[in-house]
């Protein structure tokens, strides 16, 4: 699912591209969802763009096209389109092992842990909201740190330079803090979660895709929380 002003951008862009053929501007779009600013409607633009739910054409003016919208994972066609993978978990990563999936239930042998899948990343959904769990994985031990983890699947390319792929888990744990260089998920504006790499820049932070088609995100401190730090990755073949 996708936030709330995610989604009421989407569905106003979309109607628009059905009713007319051309994306509404950045004042239309502005005025229709109520916002004091442009550069808020610019924020929600990438988050839509990341999540795989528009792209922006280039070298043509307000050329915005719709993918997909949240009920359908089926590419939508105003006229032109491509089928597209969307960009879920943004960041680079340091070592991380990849294992064959375990059992998605409990685990009550010797010497193995239960750790709860907590939703998609992609989502665009505060961590903190992800309180009722799909399922639980069963991991080793040693694939873990001291402390509380959680997981979240993987949807999207954006990783893939960091050897993350569509379909992939990752395990989380639970932190406040992070220095430079960890992969964190990083809640954005209290709105947007999304897992990067944490770059510390004077008093901004700054978050790191994966992906060289991506750009680096560059906010100030009190608009990024860290809700965790990547710990482990589990890959199913």
């Amino acid at each position: 699912m996708l936030t709330r002003k995610q989604s009421e951008l989407l569905r106003f862009i979309n109607e628009r591209l059905k009713e007319t053929g051309v994306p509404p501007s950045f004042d239309e779009m502005k005025e229709a969802l109520d916002l004091r600013s442009k550069s808020g409607i610019h924020r929600l633009i990438l988050a839509l763009e990341e999540r795989g739910f528009i792209r922006r054409l280039p070298n043509r003016a307000r050329a915005l096209e719709v993918l997909r919208l949240p009920e359908s994972t089926t590419p939508v066609s105003h006229g032109r389109g491509r089928k597209f993978s969307p960009e879920v978990i943004e960041g680079n990563l340091g070592k991380v092992r990849p294992v064959m999936a375990m059992a998605e239930e409990d685990d009550e042998r010797s010497g193995m842990v239960a750790i709860p899948v907590m939703g998609r990343i992609a989502a665009g959904t505060p961590i903190t909201a992800l309180q009722n769990r799909s399922h639980t994985i069963a991991l080793p031990p040693d694939m873990l740190s001291t402390g509380e983890h959680y997981a979240l699947e993987v949807r999207g390319d954006s990783m893939i330079e960091a050897g993350i792929f569509d379909a992939d888990t990752v395990v989380i744990r639970k932190q406040e803090t992070a220095e430079t260089g960890d992969i964190v998920v990083a809640l954005i504006d209290d709105e947007e979660a999304t897992l990067k790499r944490l770059r510390k820049r004077g008093a901004s932070i700054a978050l790191e895709a994966a992906n060289p088609a991506y750009e680096t995100r560059i906010f100030g401190p009190d608009r990024v929380r860290i809700q965790g730090k990547l710990v482990s990755l589990i890959r199913k073949y």
